[in-house]
């Protein structure tokens, strides 16, 4: 079975007439993995930044569900969000994203905000689908 991540700069291009738009559309129908971390840091970026009423927000994000399985956080993600972090120098965001992913099992973690190709502890890659 296919495990991949997907970090919120993913979903938000969903929202994008662009071709990092159809990159990500083209990741997302076939499945994969979020965190509710993922949902609500899309959910605030669709009111402050595309504008869109709390309905609005909810129902496109009502369909990356469909699309995605969602974890929900937890203390361990937390601890482990700890550990990472520390040892790769990430963000406290991106260190528990990257625990989510490596938590669930998930193999390949898309994002354009990680070092591209970098593997986390021996199993998780990191992949910037929109690299020339």
């Amino acid at each position: 079975m296919r495990a991949d991540f997907f970090d919120t700069n993913i979903v938000l291009y969903l929202l994008d007439d662009s071709p990092k738009g159809d990159i990500a559309a083209g990741l997302l129908a076939s499945g994969g993995v979020i965190s509710v971390q993922v949902l609500n840091e899309a959910l605030v970026n669709c009111i402050r930044k595309a504008g869109m009423s709390w309905q609005e927000a909810g129902d496109f994000l009502m369909g990356v569900r469909g699309l995605c399985k969602v974890i929900d956080l937890s203390a361990r993600i937390h601890d482990v969000g700890l550990a990472v972090g520390e040892r790769y120098g990430f963000s406290v965001y991106d260190a528990m994203i990257v625990a989510a992913a490596l938590t669930s099992g998930c193999e390949q973690l898309y994002t354009e905000d990680l070092q591209h190709g970098q593997l986390i502890e021996g199993r998780l890659r990191i992949v910037n689908p929109f690299r020339q």
